[in-house]
């Protein structure tokens, strides 16, 4: 999206009945709208949409120390601070997994594709590695720790979703579906 004018597909929905949406596609946008909106709404939208998506992108990306600041304030907030992590980090080779963790010597890593997405979805993929420093497996326990999130079913969705959208198998976190 780094093209000052991004091609720009919109897709129109007759189950749309009020909401807009939009994403990236490969090199292009794609915008959903009602069936419904006039060519001027429709363009309006669009309008919004593109720069809210170029907005996203202007972020400045998290670093590993913000990552690894915010690991622990979600560990004092959910987990009681009993997953203290040694090291928190964004990494490139995830492409089948959102997040990993490796107990032994509590490391987190995070797949990078993440920075791009809602601080609450990469909140819940935090909570999720750092439960498997205090329950290794997805056990019920581990469950009940990740349950601890607010977000968590409206993250899972989400994600769910996105690998929908984005026609993969949806990754994984350590080793199973981030569920």
């Amino acid at each position: 999206m780094s093209d000052p004018t991004p091609e720009v597909e919109v897709r129109r929905s007759r189950r749309r009945r009020r909401t807009v949406s939009a994403y990236v596609e490969g090199d292009r946008i794609v915008v959903l709208v009602p069936d419904n909106l006039s060519k001027a709404e429709e363009r309006d939208w669009v309008r919004t949409m593109v720069a809210r998506l170029q907005r996203r992108e202007q972020r400045s990306p998290r670093t590993d120390d913000d990552l690894l600041r915010r690991a622990r304030e979600l560990n004092d907030r959910y987990l009681g601070g009993l997953a203290e992590p040694v090291s928190v980090k964004w990494v490139a080779n995830q492409r089948a997994r959102w997040g990993s963790c490796t107990p032994g010597d509590r490391t987190v890593r995070l797949s990078e594709r993440l920075q791009r997405m809602p601080d609450w979805v990469v909140d819940y993929v935090l909570v999720h590695e750092l439960a498997h420093l205090i329950e290794p497996g997805h056990s019920e326990a581990f469950w009940g720790w990740v349950g601890h999130y607010p977000h968590t079913e409206k993250a899972k969705g989400y994600l769910l979703g996105w690998s929908e959208a984005a026609k993969m198998d949806p990754p994984q976190a350590a080793g199973s579906v981030v569920e």
